[in-house]
């Protein structure tokens, strides 16, 4: 039976097998989620970026450039990394390039041995479940987690997808086993109990309580979202 495994912060993903697995790249707080945001509004691609240099380079190649640091829109870039400033399809046709503090650098650390790279989020979390279970590889779910920790949300998502995966895949994962247990007993209470994460008060400083109630919003969109070449596209579960 396909396997299923959580890898809870990109500084443990050397500890995992990422080759010819379809690797979940989770941010639930916000990269993930708002890239899905832009793909669900029209987005053609969006191109995730290491460093803020090479990402604002991108503005001469006729691309929208988003660029987020420790929360905040980095300076010189037209987009941070909100999920409503996509919405209505406000940047629809648009090729994006994003860089952002978590979630560019989890996709840089897989991209290249995976047999897929996919886009973890609550708004789409039913599609990609779905995609996965019509696919034979195994999983790795990617926790962005937040400068190298574990962090809540993301980790709760990952138990989440687990939960839905079940029982078409099984696990001898510790993360995995902990971790959907701990979705169980909380996904009646998701915006309750992820009010508690720090990255949640990190971003309720920056008065942005929108995003994070649009970040755990259950499957707003039936798409998935997968790394093809060096974009992130939009696919149908």
């Amino acid at each position: 039976m396909r396997k299923i495994e959580i890898c809870v912060s990109p500084e443990l993903i050397h500890l995992y097998e990422t080759k010819g697995k379809n690797v979940v790249i989770v941010d639930i707080f916000r990269a993930t989620s708002t890239m899905m945001a832009a793909l669900a509004n029209g987005v053609e691609s969006i191109t995730p970026i290491m460093d803020l240099e090479t990402c604002r380079a991108f503005a001469s190649k006729g691309y929208t450039i988003a660029g987020e640091r420790n929360g905040l829109k980095a300076e010189g870039f037209e987009l941070g990394n909100s999920p409503l400033a996509y919405l209505n399809h406000a940047f629809a046709g648009k090729k994006i390039a994003m860089t952002t503090t978590n979630g560019t650098l989890a996709i840089e650390k897989t991209k290249i041995d995976a047999n897929l790279v996919l886009l973890g989020a609550f708004v789409n979390l039913k599609a990609t479940a779905k995609y996965l279970i019509g696919q034979t590889e195994d999983v790795l779910i990617l926790c962005a987690g937040w400068k190298g920790k574990f962090n809540l949300e993301d980790s709760l998502y990952a138990g989440a997808l687990v939960s839905s995966l079940h029982p078409n895949f099984d696990t001898d994962c510790d993360s995995a086993i902990a971790l959907k247990s701990l979705y169980e007993s909380n996904s009646h209470r998701l915006q309750i109990f992820l009010g508690q994460a720090s990255h949640a008060k990190r971003l309720q400083n920056h008065n942005i309580e929108a995003d994070i109630d649009f970040c755990l919003s259950i499957d707003m969109y039936d798409i998935v979202g997968i790394l093809s070449g060096e974009e992130l596209i939009a696919k149908h579960s």
